[in-house]
């Protein structure tokens, strides 16, 4: 496929950014017409799907397992800018917002990324495999990660109300730099093939790597395409970090309106930078590619806690007001039968149909105590 047609095909990523982009800078002093206020939302909402595409389309120039890598860390660029600018417009819920964000963002890709994943891909080639070792060690990272960020909280003395003190938050944003870090290394210097698609036989059984492209992908674009579509990918997430801020407030009030705890907004957040990531892991999972899959899932979790909580631990210095980050008894049960069932699916290196059900009633569980608790 050539890039041109690449180009004609997906040239409404050309158009998305640019109009998002005109039309921040036209409303930005003005936006309180519900009229203006549907126009944020479409451009906010085209305005991610352009960016995680042109994110995809950088990745297939770097390849895997770094491509997985710049999406997550696309999407979680986008997560952080929105987390901060709630912050910033304060409310009753504001000190909680990145906690329940950062938890809805892990509930999600454990559960839903993941569950989808394993559905899809198991109902089309009927087992489907992936290396457990890659797999397992990025799984027990995001385990240690929530552990120390959103678990640890509720539990220490110091400080009341589930948060931290600055002392304590300064390890935890430390910690989690470094254990993103040294997994960042793993995965694409120390043991980069344990994060490549695997072909397997008839039972599901891993039996090698799959070629990086896979016959399924188009040649990888060149360095001007994907230069161009990583210029086109910071406009987007400029777009979309100040179209949020302009839309939080109407966010809030809806939330507000139906009578749903406030939680909810911090799942919408969520729901909203990882639909188009799901749509990628999906296409991964159907061309037997849940290696990929599982890639970006973790990797989001891991990069919304270890990139999300050391942002927010710096911003806490400008801004005024507690930092909860300390999980609820609900969610600290959800969390823990979703870790104790990541490891069982994870284990055997295969996975078929009833793996993926069981993660998805997970998510559904989760979604029924955020909007009912």
């Amino acid at each position: 496929m050539s890039t041109r047609t690449l180009r004609g095909r997906f040239q409404w990523t050309v158009v998305v950014p640019i109009l998002a982009l005109v039309l921040l800078v036209a409303t930005w002093s003005n936006h309180e017409h519900p009229v203006i206020l549907s126009a944020i939302g479409a451009a906010l909402v085209g305005a991610v799907l352009a960016a995680v595409h042109h994110a995809e389309v950088v990745a297939h120039k770097v390849g895997e397992p770094f491509g997985s890598l710049i999406l997550a860390v696309a999407v979680t660029v986008i997560e952080v800018g929105l987390i901060l600018m709630l912050m910033s417009s304060g409310g009753d819920a504001a000190s909680t917002y990145a906690r329940d964000t950062v938890f809805a963002a892990v509930m999600i890709t454990f559960n839903g990324i993941v569950g989808l994943s394993l559905l899809v891909g198991a109902s089309k080639h009927h087992l489907v495999s992936f290396n457990a070792s890659g797999t397992g060690s990025a799984l027990a990272t995001v385990v240690a990660l929530a552990g120390v960020t959103l678990v640890l909280p509720s539990f220490t003395t110091s400080a009341e109300g589930g948060a931290y003190t600055a002392f304590q938050l300064g390890f935890a944003a430390v910690a989690s730099l470094l254990l993103y870090g040294a997994f960042v290394f793993t995965q694409t210097v120390r043991h980069r093939d344990f994060f490549l698609p695997v072909s397997s036989d008839k039972y599901g059984r891993m039996t090698g790597l799959l070629d990086e492209d896979g016959d399924s992908h188009a040649d990888p674009p060149p360095a001007k395409e994907a230069w161009f579509s990583l210029g086109l990918l910071v406009v987007a997430l400029v777009s979309v970090v100040f179209l949020a801020k302009m839309l939080s407030p109407t966010i809030e009030s809806g939330v507000k309106a139906a009578g749903l705890p406030y939680t909810v907004v911090g799942v919408v957040i969520a729901l909203l930078v990882l639909a188009p990531e799901s749509i990628a892991a999906v296409r991964n999972a159907l061309r037997n590619r849940v290696q990929t899959s599982l890639n970006l899932a973790y990797g989001s979790a891991m990069a919304s806690i270890g990139l999300t909580i050391p942002t927010i631990a710096v911003a806490m210095i400008w801004m005024d007001g507690p930092l909860t980050l300390g999980l609820e008894p609900t969610q600290m049960v959800l969390l823990a039968v979703s870790v104790v069932v990541a490891m069982l699916s994870i284990t055997p290196g295969r996975a078929k149909t009833l793996q993926g059900v069981v993660h998805l009633v997970l998510l559904a569980a989760f979604l029924v105590v955020s909007v009912q608790p």
